[in-house]
């Protein structure tokens, strides 16, 4: 049985504080001004062994807005590089987050606690360390959607706000975000060992992470290797979930891929409106080096950048053997993906022509990917017709009308009942996802003080797949100003 505590009672440890002194910067969240609690999320409560029932919300506020430090916690900045935008840069780190403890649940998880918006810290270089309402609550928002699309994810306690601003797109609120995930090194981290000739120091970061993520690795004869073959396994199976849902991240840096194969550090995100291969979700991205059809090519590049980090440990060879079968790895788990939401479980020959000429139309016509699947899923075999897709295959009549047949001759081979097949349909296929004008309206009415539309949303995005009739709106086609928000880094 579960014991639950309180926040002041967490069995709180930093084991990364023990590690080498140079590897971060210790420091303290500068406090926010008149803070207040936005909006806690009860689930990622249980990851701590923390009541939700017993959460104040001052406790909250004062351990989370830099007013108070939280008993046992020892916060640090940590220091990494990357490369960005395809440029190694020598000079990053946390430069407005700080880890601030790990929680120890009662099964034995470390769970990293790590503020947003925390202030200036030795990393910050011209930055302010602060974060802003709007970019915090399209965080606080994302990692609770794609939690519930089953997409791994950092997830997030808490949001809180303040009367405090800074200069972003004028003068905006600040905010801070406490993410919760069980690992906060990147890629970048070992970049910055691997190009400062600290190869000692390469292999230590190594066995601590081998030891707190990878135990199994230290049963293979290169454990090196075997950490290598497991982040690039978990993150083929990561950007395959993106490819088939939509997701574009915006800024897939090195220094934003977590070696656990989480979604991590959300800035320009978006969930594509309509199937467009070439969206560039961030508008500062001038050459498109992130658009969302490059993203498993661009992931497959920041993994050779990890091989290449980890060349003092594992022989090159072996290492590029690996990186061979990255995108054998990611097309085999994309199929897959694709394929359950189509509610094909099982195997044939012709599968991957059929998703083939599948996304061939939704390119074709733009196809809203979200909405189509939803209506998929709520339609019998004998149901699946131009006539009740209208909406979707207007362009392409006749292409839509033999893909359709030929979706419900394969249909047939499956040995599911038509009650299971349309359950296992839903069970994939949202009602909701997380589209940016949603966002945009709790983020307006957020800025004017009224909280209610984050925290009526976070339910609906944790529960996608279910019916919300309160919310029912989010399931029409978004409104035409939707495409006229225009993301940067600084979202």
């Amino acid at each position: 049985m579960q014991m639950l505590r309180t926040l002041d009672k967490l069995n709180v440890d930093n084991s990364y504080a023990r590690l080498p002194e140079h590897w971060f910067q210790r420091t303290s969240p500068k406090p926010l001004k008149n803070a207040h609690l936005i909006s806690f999320n009860p689930r990622v409560a249980r990851h701590l062994d923390l009541d939700p029932c017993q959460c104040n919300p001052d406790q909250l506020v004062n351990y989370f807005a830099g007013l108070q430090p939280l008993p046992g916690s020892s916060p640090l900045a940590m220091k990494y590089t990357g490369h960005q935008f395809g440029h190694y840069n020598p000079d990053l780190g946390d430069g407005r987050g700080q880890l601030l403890a790990e929680v120890i649940n009662q099964r034995g998880e470390r769970w990293d606690l790590h503020l947003k918006g925390a202030g200036q810290t030795a990393f910050s270089r011209f930055g302010d360390g602060k974060a802003v309402l709007r970019s915090s609550i399209r965080e606080y928002l994302v990692s609770e959607a794609m939690v519930g699309l089953g997409i791994p994810t950092t997830e997030a306690l808490c949001l809180i706000g303040s009367e405090e601003y800074t200069s972003r797109l004028g003068m905006e609120p600040c905010a801070m975000l406490l993410r919760v995930t069980q690992c906060h090194i990147r890629f970048g981290h070992f970049e910055w060992l691997y190009y400062t000739k600290r190869h000692d120091e390469l292999k230590q970061l190594a066995d601590y992470a081998i030891q707190r993520f990878y135990p199994e690795a230290l049963q293979a004869d290169n454990p090196y290797l075997a950490f290598y073959q497991m982040i690039q396994a978990k993150t083929a199976s990561l950007v395959a979930y993106w490819q088939a849902y939509g997701f574009v991240h915006g800024v897939l840096n090195t220094d934003n891929m977590s070696i656990l194969g989480e979604t991590f550090d959300y800035g320009p995100f978006t969930f594509l409106d309509a199937y467009e291969p070439d969206h560039i979700a961030n508008k500062n991205d001038d050459a498109g080096r992130y658009a969302f059809f490059r993203q498993p090519a661009i992931v497959h590049w920041n993994l050779a950048c990890l091989a290449q980090a980890l060349l003092p440990l594992v022989e090159r060879e072996a290492l590029e053997a690996e990186l061979e079968t990255f995108m054998n790895q990611f097309e085999v788990q994309l199929l897959q993906r694709r394929k359950a939401r189509l509610g094909l479980l099982t195997t044939h020959p012709d599968d991957a022509a059929l998703i083939e000429k599948l996304w061939n139309l939704f390119k074709q016509n733009r196809t809203d990917i979200t909405r189509f699947f939803s209506a998929i899923a709520d339609l019998s075999t004998e149901q699946l017709s131009i006539e009740n897709l209208t909406e979707f295959t207007q362009s392409s009549e006749q292409h839509w009308d033999a893909w359709l047949k030929t979706y419900q001759q394969r249909i047939a081979l499956e040995m599911a009942s038509e009650p299971i097949r349309q359950q296992q349909l839903r069970s994939v296929n949202p009602r909701y996802l997380l589209r940016n004008y949603m966002a945009e309206e709790a983020i307006r009415e957020a800025t004017q003080g009224d909280y209610r539309l984050v925290n009526q949303l976070l339910p609906v995005l944790r529960h996608p797949t279910e019916a919300h009739p309160h919310l029912q709106r989010y399931q029409e086609a978004p409104p035409d100003w939707a495409k006229a928000i225009c993301l940067t880094c600084s979202s």
